[in-house]
């Protein structure tokens, strides 16, 4: 308005009722934009969780929800207040104008919408994002207790004929494969025991 005259005239010869909704319109056109970002930050989101790139997404998931729940806290207040003025617009502007509000309202009810979807899918994605964690953790503790449970009959093992007392064929080289062979035996046994539960 401060550098198009006309444009300035022709806002204020249609009174204040009507410069109020043009301010309140470009506003709310301007939300639209920055839902659209949103959007994209969740596909992207998306897209990562199924690339399996789990950890690295974590902060990005806080951030875009950080932002929706800032965006619904600005959103929240001015729905009511848009609800009354369209109510009771005969008493504060022109008749005419109640079109042009009930629009306002539409965008405010659009967004609005728009950002609980949202808000319902970031929590999904958290939710998928942190079950895949999850599963991944668990694969790879089993497989640290898979080699946990392996080691601990090799260490019984070694730690019995690790003993300073006479046992037959000590000190022989047919007692140390023996021995190895014993060890070999109860890797391949346990191994095939967790195949065969499948644990492994």
């Amino acid at each position: 308005m401060q550098e198009d005259e006309r444009f300035r005239e022709q806002l204020f010869s249609k009174g204040s009722g009507r410069l109020l909704y043009e301010v309140l319109d470009d506003l709310f056109d301007y939300c639209f934009p920055i839902l659209d970002k949103i959007a994209y930050k969740l596909d992207s989101i998306e897209d990562d969780i199924e690339d399996r790139r789990s950890e690295e997404i974590v902060t990005d998931i806080s951030k875009v929800k950080q932002e929706i729940i800032s965006y619904r806290k600005i959103i929240k207040p001015q729905r009511p207040a848009l609800r009354l003025l369209e109510r009771h617009i005969e008493r504060f502007l022109p008749e005419e104008l109640e079109l042009y509000f009930d629009d306002l309202v539409d965008a405010s009810e659009r967004i609005w919408d728009l950002l609980d979807n949202y808000k319902e899918v970031v929590e999904a994605l958290e939710s998928t994002n942190e079950s895949v964690i999850s599963h991944r953790q668990n694969d790879v503790l089993r497989i640290l207790t898979v080699f946990s449970v392996i080691l601990l009959p090799l260490t019984l093992i070694s730690g019995i004929f690790g003993m300073n007392v006479n046992f037959p064929g000590e000190a022989t080289r047919v007692a140390f494969w023996a021995i190895v062979g014993l060890m070999v035996a109860v890797i391949v046994g346990m191994i095939g025991f967790f195949k065969y539960k499948r644990w492994l």
